[in-house]
């Protein structure tokens, strides 16, 4: 495996630069602030093969459905994230010829993303002849003001004469989408204004044909250099242009500061609106100094670093891939913005179209339980909630009753454009009934499922409801036609998690019916009779099982396949996503996630230590974890066996899956939700956390290739610090009232800070 970047516990660092690593480097060096991000591009640019990508927020552009058929219900539109207006650019020249890493000599070479700070760092010297500059880069997207990007360059001259620099920061409207879309564009500038320290550009996007709302974004840059010459320019009518020009005498330096804010509609009604915000937010900044801004940013990630870190002593590898995790994590979510959500892939490409997939309610949801306060969680919920409109009209499409969640969403509206995944991956509305379980059962607060969420389970109910059928023949209740978690199986009868899902929902929603006041359960309005035949389907669903192998089946006809574990693979056809036609896939018996295994994990206290056992040693080995998401649920099933050294491989594997590019597909951006496979691994896993009855339970163990780990906790209004070391675990409470735990079965009482 090759390795392009240093293993060091908070840098993500690399002193060579390769043009073929050129796009692992940009995903692997992106920042994000939850509110925009960006891939690791170079500012000055670059003519060689690079994915140049910004991405603000919530804004995307409804692409049409291109397909040679059609078929009633499918999705109109593709939704997908719109490459924004290229605010970062900052070409240099160097005696009137442009610096171009694709071309120029360098040595020295640096490119350090600094996790603790939150800064991406870049340098190296130019090397023409007799001609020697270095050139250091340093940027950073404000956590502190959301809307604003800094840059800092700064230009030596490390020749015997006098060299001419240039420096030219643009905003360029002139940018199209790669992936997404076709490489067309998406922008259209409504004004530009330029001076000789400023400069800024409106655009609005491109027009639809679907009545979804189009917008507009404004982005102003304020410039502080020492070069005095300066000429405005305007290359395009996209693009606005400050040129400053120098010369440098031998050791002498040169410095300019960028920094850009960015608006867009969705926070301002109309562009005058925007406009003057942009104005008023830039004037603010121009007051600070560049030290000020930075520590400003770097004050607030050290909080969020004192309240998540996860500390690993033994093993820098380990440690460095649970920090990447959870600062790519926080870059694109931080939950201060209700109206958005966690793409698989953030803030770091155009794959997945930046939307919001089913991830984030069976993955990243018990990250921020565990992590954050619990207003984050219940924004979460409240999102999909808000969603509602768009799932009945999602299953109305269906010819159903009820809510279908989407699969793939920015407003609720499904808008993917594979049927497999549209129409049959329906297993996501159980697993949102999942997150409202799980947020009441970790936090304590009914509040949300009593109200917003008692509707969302009622309208999920009713949909799976309509979506089953029944079996005279079997006297069961089925699901046909659907896709599970595994997407290697498409269109299969009876998926065991689907169909446990639905069951499951049912069954929990009947049960908060019964606990929801008159006022709300006149609002629901479920008649007796829909209630009799929930609990009918619940009682009587099919859940495919085979008794001579102790497991539930993934579904019909699963075990009629020829049943060859991974390792009977050859190495070179490895990952068979990439090897393998689609056909060749689906007519074998790999897997590509966690499927049975995956409703296993969701209720892992449901099932016996022998059924556990059993599912995992017939499924994991016919699993090939070629979907970010697997490992990290495996991990913990793995240590809630026992199979410790499995745990700690799989660990591994989501902890580092980008940084070691395991599945050889980070050239197109982080695998962002698979991010919480770090935390996942070590609290569940390694931890054994669970919460039974709403107190909280622990089983340690510690890897034999760490010394010690420790991580901190949110729960239920306290902050407690977990440490396992060779002699055991050790449990503080750093605030919040006195608690009670269970470790390995032993009640533990916690009081403010007294290990225990």
């Amino acid at each position: 495996m090759k390795r392009i970047f240093e293993v060091q516990p908070w840098n993500v660092i690399t002193h060579t630069f390769d043009p073929k690593d050129k796009r692992l480097q940009e995903s692997m060096t992106s920042l994000g602030n939850g509110y925009m991000g960006m891939r690791g591009d170079f500012e000055e640019g670059y003519s060689g093969d690079s994915l140049q990508g910004i991405y603000l927020g919530g804004v995307w552009y409804p692409d049409k459905t291109r397909v040679g058929w059609w078929k009633n219900g499918y999705p109109k539109y593709f939704g997908k994230v719109v490459n924004a207006v290229n605010f970062i650019k900052l070409p240099i020249e160097i005696n009137g010829e442009p610096v171009d890493l694709a071309k120029d000599k360098i040595s020295d070479f640096t490119l350090d993303l600094d996790m603790h700070q939150g800064v991406l760092n870049r340098s190296f010297v130019v090397e023409r002849g007799s001609v020697r500059v270095a050139l250091n880069f340093q940027r950073f997207l404000s956590v502190a003001q959301p809307e604003l990007s800094v840059q800092k360059v700064t230009v030596k001259n490390l020749s015997d004469a006098e060299v001419d620099v240039t420096l030219k920061p643009s905003i360029d409207a002139d940018v199209m989408n790669e992936e997404a879309n076709y490489d067309e564009r998406f922008w259209d500038v409504l004004a530009t204004d330029q001076q000789a320290d400023r400069g800024s550009i409106v655009a609005k996007t491109t027009p639809n044909p679907f009545g979804t709302p189009r917008f507009t974004s404004g982005m102003e840059m304020r410039l502080v250099t020492d070069l005095k010459n300066v000429a405005i320019t305007q290359p395009n009518e996209k693009e606005v242009t400050t040129a400053y020009t120098g010369k440098l005498a031998p050791q002498a330096s040169a410095e300019l500061e960028k920094r850009v804010i960015v608006v867009t509609s969705r926070d301002y009604d109309t562009q005058e609106s925007l406009t003057a915000a942009m104005h008023q937010l830039s004037d603010k900044v121009a007051q600070s100094s560049y030290e000020d801004l930075l520590n400003a940013h770097t004050v607030i990630w050290a909080q969020r670093w004192e309240k998540s870190d996860v500390v690993i002593q033994g093993d820098d590898e380990s440690q460095q891939g649970i920090r990447f995790n959870l600062f790519q994590l926080f870059s694109t979510y931080y939950g201060d913005d209700a109206r958005l959500n966690i793409g698989p892939k953030g803030f770091t490409g155009e794959k997945y179209g930046g939307a919001t997939y089913w991830d984030t309610e069976a993955f990243a949801f018990p990250v921020y339980l565990g992590i954050t306060d619990p207003k984050v969680t219940r924004n979460l919920l409240m999102y999909r909630y808000k969603q509602l409109d768009g799932a009945y009209i999602n299953a109305q499409e269906q010819g159903l009753k009820g809510a279908l969640f989407p699969m793939v969403t920015f407003d609720g509206i499904e808008c993917h454009n594979e049927w497999e995944i549209t129409f049959e991956e329906i297993h996501r509305n159980g697993d949102i009934a999942f997150a409202i379980y799980n947020y009441t059962r970790y936090t304590g607060d009914d509040s949300y499922v009593l109200h917003e969420g008692a509707k969302v389970l009622t309208e999920i109910s009713r949909f799976w409801a309509d979506r089953v059928h029944f079996s005279k023949r079997n006297n069961q209740y089925m699901i046909h036609g659907v896709t599970g978690a595994d997407e290697y199986e498409n269109n299969v009868d009876n998926n065991w998690d689907t169909n446990m899902l639905a069951q499951w929902t049912l069954k929990y929603t009947l049960e908060i019916l019964g606990k929801v006041d008159q006022n709300t359960a006149k609002q629901l309005d479920v008649s007796d009779e829909e209630k009799t035949k929930w609990q009918d389907i619940v009682d009587r669903m099919y859940l495919p099982y085979d008794k001579d192998l102790n497991i539930f089946v993934q579904h019909d006809g699963f075990l009629d396949k020829d049943i060859e574990p991974v390792s009977s693979i050859p190495a070179d056809q490895r990952p068979i996503n990439q090897n393998w036609s689609w056909d060749k896939i689906l007519r074998s018996p790999y897997i590509k996630q966690g499927d049975v295994l995956q409703g296993i994990w969701d209720f892992i206290d449901d099932y016996t230590p022998e059924q556990k056992k059993a599912n995992f040693d017939f499924y994991e080995p016919l699993t090939v974890h070629e979907s970010s998401l697997s490992p990290a649920i495996h991990s913990v099933l793995a240590a809630d066996l026992h199979y410790e050294d499995k745990a700690v491989e799989l660990y591994s594997r989501t902890a580092r899956l980008d940084l070691d590019n395991y599945n050889n597909d980070t050239t197109d951006g982080l695998h962002i939700t698979a991010m919480t496979g770090g935390w996942i691994a070590v609290v569940q896993g390694f931890a054994g956390m669970r919460v039974r009855d709403g107190q909280l339970h622990y089983a340690p163990f510690l890897p034999k290739t760490w010394t010690s780990y420790t991580f901190r906790q949110v729960f239920r209004d306290r902050l407690i610090e977990v440490s396992v070391h060779a002699d055991g675990p050790h449990f503080k409470l750093l605030s919040g009232e006195p608690l009670t735990i269970d470790v390995a079965g032993e009640k533990v009482e916690l009081t403010q800070n007294v290990t225990a």
